[in-house]
C-alpha cells in the first residue's frame, strides 16, 4: 500500500455501516501513514451492523457540522444498506460529499454507498461498480456499471462488497498518495 503520511482523510457514516467496511479502511490508511476521522451526524459513537446483526459502536471523531472538505484530502464512504439510506437524506452530508468532489479530492464508496454518489449526482458519466442489488440504481444515475472489484474514474474508487476490502483501501490509498484525481475533468 502507498505511503500516505501526512494526508488526512474523512470516513463519513453513521448507525448501520457495514463493520468491516468502515473498520478495514480505518485500520488500513491508518497504517499507511493517514490521519482519519470517523465523521458522522451525530456525536459520541455510532453502531454497525455485522453481515446480519447489530454490530460494534466506533467511536465518532468528529461531528459532520463540524467539518468541511477543506480540512481533508480524501473521502471514504462505508456501505451497509442503513447507513448510506440514512446519509443519503441527511443535506450535510450530500454538500460534504459534492464539495469533495468539486475540490477533486479522491472519493472512496463501497457496497451500498455509490447510492450517495447516485443522489449527489456524482455517479453520472462515471465508470462504477457497487453492490449487486443496487445495479440498477446506478447504471439509472447514468455509470457505467463493471463487476469487478475496484473500479476507478478520476478520483472516484467503487468497490462490490466487503471481499474486495484490500483492493478497494489500496486503491484509495493510491488516489491519495498519486494525486490523479486532479486530473478529473468537469461533469
Amino acid at each position: 500500500m502507498h505511503n500516505i503520511t501526512g494526508k488526512k482523510v474523512a470516513i463519513l457514516a453513521t448507525n448501520g455501516f457495514e463493520q468491516s467496511e468502515l473498520e478495514v479502511p480505518l485500520k488500513q490508511l491508518r497504517e499507511a501513514g493517514a490521519e482519519v476521522h470517523v465523521v458522522s451526524p451525530q456525536e459520541g459513537s455510532i453502531k454497525g451492523w455485522d453481515k446480519d446483526n447489530w454490530g460494534g459502536e466506533v467511536p465518532v471523531d468528529r461531528k459532520l457540522d463540524e467539518v468541511s472538505a477543506n480540512d481533508y484530502d480524501a473521502l471514504v464512504l462505508p456501505g451497509g444498506q442503513i447507513n448510506p439510506d440514512l446519509l443519503r437524506v441527511e443535506e450535510k452530508a450530500l454538500s460534504l460529499i459534492r464539495a469533495f468532489y468539486e475540490q477533486k479530492k479522491p472519493i472512496g464508496a463501497i457496497c451500498h454507498a455509490p447510492w450517495l454518489l447516485v443522489e449527489t449526482g456524482v455517479a453520472k458519466g462515471r465508470d462504477m461498480t457497487s453492490y449487486k442489488s443496487i445495479k440498477t440504481d446506478v447504471m439509472n444515475a447514468g455509470a457505467n456499471w463493471h463487476d469487478k472489484e475496484v473500479v476507478v474514474d478520476q478520483g472516484i474508487v467503487t468497490s462490490r462488497n466487503p471481499g474486495d476490502l484490500d483492493a478497494f483501501c489500496a486503491k484509495v490509498a493510491e488516489e491519495i498518495a498519486e494525486g490523479r484525481h486532479t486530473q478529473r475533468q468537469a461533469a
